[in-house]
């Protein structure tokens, strides 16, 4: 043996062993102690030590390295038998070690395919030395009989050095790799150079052994490739196998113009006159033999673990559809199943277009209603919503009382999420109809919704604590589409600025105003549709009528409120017109539009001047004697029946004195 070479050996022995022992006091978890470690720690340690006084001997008999003499025959034959279960078993004790260290920390999955980037390649790096130990103990048997007069010793000895550098490589990789997968398991550059060497290392092999006579040289390319594609994806595997086929032709190439030799490892043909060389044979098959089941082993493990997770997931996937199919919409349901790394904690900012519903007055409702009335109410209002929603693929992130948050464009993207946003505000107020033929079949009272839309950027995401949490979005934008939509009376739509710009022509805009919202500095612009064109074509069904004059005034109460704060002073006003779901009042002092106001009779018997009625101002009608339009949101149903009593009076005194005109 080369005097360098035995003393790289050396070197290289005592730098695996103090590496081990240094990590392994590092890394101790109870003790410093090996007595006091794990038996996983302790045979590590063992290894170590092994490798340790495989390094130091050598160093301590000199004459190791000047071949021994005939007077140390014995001692002789102890070292040269220590050096071949160095040489020999090295890759099987770094496996042993290496498995060892894997089980310290294993992948908390099973399942290689649902391993880490980096955990993936260290199970091609196991592969790396239980292939290199099968190729080590081929050449111990081979060496232990006659020479094969077919082997060109010379080169196998000037490869020598290049198996100890590649051996100390692949030490670099394995420890790289111990060390990357904890804390940057996805380590993709770690993954291509891992490959890439195995593309390249295997692509040599198979020039030395000649790629076109020798069936093993391109098995270990095929079994790169399969484990590539099987654990990588193919931006991965698809550059190894690449290098792997340019080095191999291109070899194959130049040996046949001469420029290299055709399978330097063979100084003659293994066959002769038609027999096989038995070593050849023999090695042959062995290598063969033992890597071809090694590869359908791992190929048989990984594909019924796959099996395994497929079924699982099929019946997880039906599991999470009988539980939380009635809360969760099926865009969020489908992102989970499809992506089940999203019921991690964690967000996302995107741009997405807010819908914010809620029924008008509906908390004075609800007090004079029993309980389940007013859940049977909800519960028919949410059935018909909730399936318009879904319709324009809107996702409902939260019931809020008797409100909706509903988002267009989150979990799943879209691209008119504005319009569509728009379409299902505007059919969902059409379908208000249906849900007040529900409720008086019942016996129920009519309620009334009202909708505000907003366009923003907002965290989106699966928010909550490891125990308890949802998938949720946050941010500014969600308060100001339930600002927008506090301005709203039940039939209405108001918009922002922002889902007008974002939907474009495209909609009917029947108003627009400036309002402050509470905690805005600076005044917004909001806009009242009435319809949108293009694709969805559809317009807002009203169902209110014209005020009609009254025969005969009424004198009102009013009472300005702030928010959920009800001002002291009430001012005087008078009811001169009524419709079916507003009124215009004479004011004694002008009020600013979208401001809620109670109301109650100031002339009328205990029973109806005692019941508050509540109403949104829309606009001032006339500046003369200070005309407002008022929107009613509540009414009781004693007040009802008696503005129903006014308006129908008030409507036939106009037929009788119509028909009186034309008679």
């Amino acid at each position: 043996m080369d005097t360098s070479i035995a003393i790289s050996q050396c070197a290289f022995h005592l730098f695996l062993s103090i590496l081990m022992a240094y990590v392994l006091f590092r890394e101790a978890r109870e003790s410093r102690n090996p007595f006091k470690w794990s038996k996983t720690d302790r045979a590590l340690f063992l290894i170590a030590l092994f490798y340790f006084v495989g390094g130091l001997l050598p160093i301590l008999s000199p004459d190791y390295f000047l071949h021994s003499s005939p007077q140390h025959q014995i001692a002789d034959l102890w070292r040269r038998s220590f050096h071949s279960i160095l040489s020999v078993g090295g890759y099987w004790i770094l496996l042993l070690a290496f498995s060892l260290w894997l089980q310290r920390d294993p992948p908390k999955r099973k399942n290689p395919l649902e391993w880490g980037a980096v955990d993936r390649t260290l199970l091609l790096i196991w592969v790396f030395l239980f292939v290199g130990g099968i190729d080590l103990l081929e050449r111990l048997l081979l060496s232990s009989a006659q020479e094969p007069p077919w082997i060109n010793q010379a080169f196998v000895m000037a490869l020598r050095p290049i198996h100890l550098a590649e051996g100390a490589f692949v030490l670099l990789l394995l420890f790289a790799g111990l060390w990357l997968r904890r804390r940057a398991p996805e380590n993709r550059i770690f993954v291509h150079v891992v490959i890439q060497y195995a593309a390249v290392s295997i692509a040599f092999n198979a020039y030395s052994f000649g790629a076109l006579t020798d069936a093993n040289a391109f098995l270990g390319g095929m079994a790169l490739g399969a484990f590539a594609l099987l654990l990588f994806q193919p931006s991965v595997a698809l550059p190894a196998m690449s290098t792997f086929m340019v080095l191999t032709v291109g070899a194959t190439i130049a040996s046949g113009m001469g420029l290299i030799p055709y399978a330097p490892q063979y100084s003659a043909s293994p066959i002769v006159d038609g027999k096989i060389d038995s070593a050849y044979l023999v090695s042959s098959l062995t290598w063969t033999t033992i890597v071809f089941l090694l590869i359908m082993s791992l190929m048989t493990f990984v594909l019924v673990r796959w099996r395994d997770r497929e079924g699982r997931l099929s019946e997880m996937t039906v599991l999470l559809k009988k539980m939380f199919g009635r809360y969760l919409s099926t865009e969020v349901m489908n992102a989970i199943i499809e992506n089940p790394t999203s019921l991690e904690l964690g967000g996302e900012r995107r741009r997405v277009t807010i819908m914010m519903t809620d029924l008008r007055g509906f908390t004075a409702l609800s007090e004079r209603l029993e309980p389940e009335q007013v859940v049977q109410m909800l519960n028919a209002y949410f059935e018909v919503m909730v399936d318009i929603v879904l319709e324009f693929n809107g996702t409902i992130n939260e019931f809020i009382g008797d409100a909706l948050l509903v988002v267009f464009g989150a979990p799943q993207e879209i691209k008119d999420r504005a319009e569509r946003a728009v379409a299902c505000a505007i059919t969902m107020q059409n379908a208000m109809g249906k849900v007040n033929e529900q409720n008086r079949a019942k016996g129920l009272p009519d309620i009334e919704m009202g909708i505000g839309l907003n366009e923003a950027e907002v965290i989106l995401g699966n928010i909550g604590s490891s125990k308890r949490s949802k998938y949720a979005v946050v941010g500014s934008g969600v308060n100001m589409a339930s600002r927008i939509e506090s301005y709203t009376v039940g039939g209405q739509v108001l918009i922002s600025e922002s889902v007008r710009a974002e939907a474009g022509h495209i909609l009917r805009l029947d108003a627009q105003r400036e309002i402050w919202p509470k905690g805005s500095e600076i005044p917004i612009r909001i806009y009242e549709v009435g319809g949108i064109g293009g694709t969805y074509k559809v317009a807002l069904e009203t169902g209110d009528t014209p005020p009609i004059p009254l025969v005969q005034a009424i004198p009102l109460h009013c009472t300005l409120l702030e928010g959920k704060k009800v001002e002291k002073s009430r001012i005087p006003c008078t009811l001169v017109r009524l419709s079916n779901r507003g009124a215009i009042l004479q004011m004694s002092e002008p009020l600013e539009p979208l401001m809620n106001v109670k109301l109650n009779l100031s002339s009328a018997p205990k029973r109806l001047s005692t019941r508050d009625f509540y109403g949104k101002v829309i606009d001032l009608q006339e500046k003369n004697g200070f005309y407002h339009r008022i929107r009613f949101t509540a009414v009781p149903p004693e007040l009802d029946a008696y503005f129903q009593a006014l308006l129908q009076y008030a409507t036939e005194m106009i037929k009788e004195k119509g028909s009186g005109v034309k008679a």
